[in-house]
């Protein structure tokens, strides 16, 4: 059961940011754990990596031909440093009721 606190800074900030009020608590809760999880994805970069993969995702403004090729082969390694395979499914553990077989979680032996 979830304290007081916790409850009342909920409340407090539902009140404080717009369409919130609307959103189930759960909801909330779920969306916070997936920000948690792809928060500690991201600090997996060093300062300068992160600093270069916004700098990247400024240049492409959604389009990967806005970039060169060595801008785009420097994006995805980048990417790959922050294992979105592994992040998906942790965060697809997060929400699962059961759990879930490492194979879904970490990908086969195959694909690393």
């Amino acid at each position: 059961m979830a304290s007081r606190f916790v409850t009342g800074s909920v409340g407090r900030a539902a009140t404080h940011i717009p369409g919130v009020r609307r959103i189930p608590v759960l909801k909330l809760i779920a969306i916070a754990e997936i920000g948690m999880l792809a928060r500690q994805h991201l600090l997996r970069l060093i300062p300068a990596d992160r600093r270069r993969l916004v700098e990247l995702l400024r240049i492409a403004r959604g389009r990967p031909s806005n970039l060169s090729k060595s801008q785009r082969e420097e994006l995805a390694d980048l990417v790959a440093k922050l294992e979105p395979r592994l992040l998906a499914g942790e965060a697809a553990s997060k929400l699962s009721p059961v759990p879930l077989p490492k194979r879904i979680l970490r990908g086969s032996a195959k694909t690393g």
